[in-house]
């Protein structure tokens, strides 16, 4: 079994010592700071060098510079995704994120865990596990979504927010660690009205 097998199955793999996955780390690397030098308003050059990094893209979508992650192909997107400067993405296994989410400044979303014994964490060994953001979720600045986490569709998570477990779908999520707060109802469509011409 090659690392990249033990990796996508979920065992513990040399993540810092193997020929390919370090080849494969290295052109992603060099693809993201290629992409970070690209001018703002050549919106259609980054574009074009997103669908080249990243596995999966919607349409319409727009990822702020800096941007970094770490293989790109394990990245997927949906139809109007945003996110703001400064993300990383450490794409060890899948992130998916589905349609219409918004993600604040600062934020990263980490498949990689490494072990807890100092032997086999000096040996460069590590895990990752798949990360999964549902439809229409927004994200607040500076939020750690953490390896494994899934979180559901509609939901909010505050800024500074720590996600080291699921959070389930229609909720505001805040903390660190992340806990719900309450669910989001109808009567939150009304907090925030734009003023009539």
């Amino acid at each position: 079994m090659t690392e990249k097998e033990k990796r996508e199955a979920g065992l513990l793999y040399d993540a810092n010592y193997n020929p390919e996955l370090t080849q494969e780390l290295l052109a992603c690397k060099d693809l993201c700071f290629e992409y970070n030098r690209i001018r703002p308003s050549h919106e259609q050059e980054q574009r074009a060098l997103l669908r080249k990094i990243l596995g999966k893209t919607g349409e319409s979508i727009v990822i702020r510079s800096p941007f970094w992650c770490d293989f790109g192909y394990n990245i997927e997107v949906g139809e109007n995704f945003y996110v703001n400067h400064g993300c990383v993405i450490l794409d060890c296994a899948k992130v998916i994120f589905g349609d219409n989410v918004f993600i604040a400044p600062n934020c990263g979303f980490y498949t990689a865990g490494h072990p807890l014994d100092v032997e086999q964490r000096n040996q460069g060994l590590e895990f990752a596990r798949p990360i999964t953001v549902g439809d229409n979720v927004w994200i607040g600045a500076n939020v750690a979504v953490l390896p494994g986490v899934t979180i559901g569709s509609g939901s909010v998570i505050a800024a500074g927010s720590v996600v080291n477990r699921d959070v389930p779908p229609g909720v505001i999520a805040a903390g660190n660690p992340c806990r719900v707060l309450r669910e989001i109802t109808e009567a939150d469509k009304a907090r925030y009205r734009r003023r009539e011409a």
